[in-house]
């Protein structure tokens, strides 16, 4: 099977599925887009071992046309910057898609809901990495939130499995949303995101983790106080842990710049 048979079978299907859209005509440039929306839309819910066959190897195809980085190939910081912190050996800085990183298990910032997000094609980071895992991942973060019984508390965090994404793991976390002014609760709350996030995969013996910029997306939290409390969390959890390596992933430029500034002044 083709990755354009794949993508015709896969949206048909979806169509299908989802009664609303079934007989829906798509247009040829659109086919991807439409496929990334329905899956964004459809509610947990039981698919066909064939569907899930089909979609594994249609993502993990797309996955490796993207192109994975290895996190043994990422610089760190003491390599890249010259920065001779006691931790420089164990962090890194990396710019670009965190769906791309071949890591122990990358970061999601998550909602309370802990479903993904269900905005086609939107794009914040819970988002793409749903898309990316595939409806795997949904499925299984809805069966942790019915054993939970409630919503996920703000700085805490689960693990799922990675699925399609060249991770091994996900590490969901809820960081806090900034409505007005920034607060010292806030900032609690967002450190307590990386010390749950570091702990989870502590207890999973992982040795590399990969962050997103938590909270600074739609949550609105500022990204320079963001960053500081990032680099802080992590390296003094770093002076007492085994975890071999830490990625601050970034994706816009801004962050980028934010997160060299700190790390030199740190010197973490």
């Amino acid at each position: 099977m083709t990755q354009e048979e794949r993508l015709d079978y896969l949206i048909h299907y979806l169509c299908e599925d989802s009664v609303q859209y079934r007989g829906l005509r798509v247009e040829k440039a659109e086919r991807r887009a439409t496929l990334r929306s329905l899956m964004n839309i459809r509610m947990p819910g039981h698919v066909s071992a064939e569907f899930l066959e089909i979609q594994d190897a249609f993502l993990q195809k797309e996955a490796w046309e993207k192109g994975i980085v290895d996190v043994e190939h990422i610089p760190t910081i003491r390599e890249a910057y010259g920065i001779t912190g006691q931790n420089s050996t164990r962090i890194s800085l990396w710019q670009g898609d965190i769906t791309r990183l071949s890591v122990d298990a990358i970061v999601n910032a998550a909602n309370s809901r802990m479903l993904g997000c269900f905005v086609p094609c939107h794009g914040c980071i819970d988002n793409a990495i749903h898309s990316a895992a595939g409806i795997e991942l949904r499925e299984e973060c809805s069966r942790l939130m019915e054993r939970k019984g409630h919503e996920e508390a703000t700085g805490e965090a689960e693990i799922t499995g990675a699925y399609n994404l060249p991770c091994k793991y996900v590490l969901h976390t809820v960081g806090p949303i900034v409505y007005e002014n920034l607060t010292k609760h806030h900032c609690r709350q967002l450190a307590s995101c990386y010390k749950s996030c570091l702990s989870l995969a502590e207890e999973k013996g992982l040795k590399s983790v990969a962050f997103c910029c938590i909270s600074t997306g739609e949550f609105h939290f500022p990204n320079h106080k963001a960053a500081e409390i990032a680099v802080k969390t992590v390296g003094e959890w770093l002076g007492h842990s085994g975890m071999e390596r830490v990625v601050f992933n970034v994706f816009k430029d801004e962050d980028l710049r934010i997160y060299e500034e700190i790390l030199r002044r740190d010197s973490v």
